[in-house]
């Protein structure tokens, strides 16, 4: 992760920025009197006031006295500003988008959902407790270890999503192109053991994206359908009489020859021999 300009008027602290390898920086920084401007960043920003209070107007004309432990909560790609009527000093925690998306599989929500609401003077005991851990680790060159500011981060990230989670409207299904390539490559790669994250690849999207974007695009689970896909190439092959059906099974992707049955009972109500019977009674001439 990056480090950032930090805002107009801010100066680092002279102690080494903490960073994990989890996707957290950790920075003191003093902002000089006047406007404070905090560009939009690829990391989500909590900014914990750490100094004397300090008064200020924010961009929306409110007047305001920041003491030490407020809080405020800058999503990614949110820019804010203020302005402040002496110097302050903040310490600054980036979070990087991948350790929230890994906070939100913890627990159990879609990580391309995962968001955070911008907060403003917040308090909050629990970030500030981790905060200010994390604060020591900083100023005393990291004494309890790489995995230790890794947990300190990772907790905090699933603390921001339980209590700042940001509602974001439901996905829709896949454009008419994702659902092409998607179904295209199922079609070229029948045969193959397919996997949830090679077909998020194809679609360009998260394997949980996949899951929902294809059941709303074509009204069943990704691997319903490739089982009924690989039912009709089966059924193809085996009408067409030129493969065993040890071999059907295999170029229409099962596992073995029984594998293949039990998917064709269940999707077409009937075997492959009655399938193979029943053709054949079809095609047999009519007797003279």
């Amino acid at each position: 992760m990056e480090p950032s300009a930090g805002g107009v008027g801010a100066a680092p602290d002279h102690v080494a920025p903490l960073i994990s390898r989890s996707g957290l920086r950790v920075d003191l920084r003093r902002y000089a009197r006047g406007p404070v401007e905090l560009p939009a960043q690829p990391e989500h920003q909590l900014m914990v006031h750490a100094g004397a209070p300090v008064r200020g107007v924010c961009s929306k004309a409110q007047g305001y006295t920041y003491t030490r432990g407020d809080i405020d909560i800058v999503p990614a790609g949110v820019a804010d500003q203020c302005l402040h009527d002496d110097s302050s000093t903040s310490l600054v925690v980036q979070m990087s988008p991948a350790l929230l998306r890994r906070a939100a599989e913890d627990l159990g929500l879609d990580p391309d959902r995962a968001g955070l609401e911008q907060q403003h003077q917040l308090r909050d005991p629990q970030i500030e407790h981790i905060a200010w851990a994390l604060d020591a680790e900083r100023k005393n060159a990291h004494p309890a270890g790489a995995l230790y500011a890794d947990s300190l981060g990772l907790a905090l990230a699933l603390h921001l999503l339980r209590s700042f989670h940001a509602p974001v409207p439901p996905r829709r299904g896949f454009s008419a192109q994702q659902l092409k390539r998607v179904t295209g490559y199922i079609e070229d790669h029948i045969d193959r053991d397919l996997s949830l994250a090679t077909l998020a690849a194809v679609a360009e999207v998260s394997a949980s994206h996949l899951k929902n974007a294809f059941r709303k695009s074509t009204g069943l689970p990704v691997h319903e359908y490739v089982v009924q896909r690989r039912v009709e190439r089966a059924k193809s092959l085996l009408t067409s009489g030129e493969l065993p059906a040890s071999e059907v099974a295999l170029e229409a992707g099962f596992s073995h020859q029984s594998h293949m049955a039990r998917c064709m009972r269940r999707v077409l109500g009937i075997t492959p021999s009655a399938l193979t019977r029943k053709d054949g009674l079809r095609r047999k001439p009519a007797r003279a």
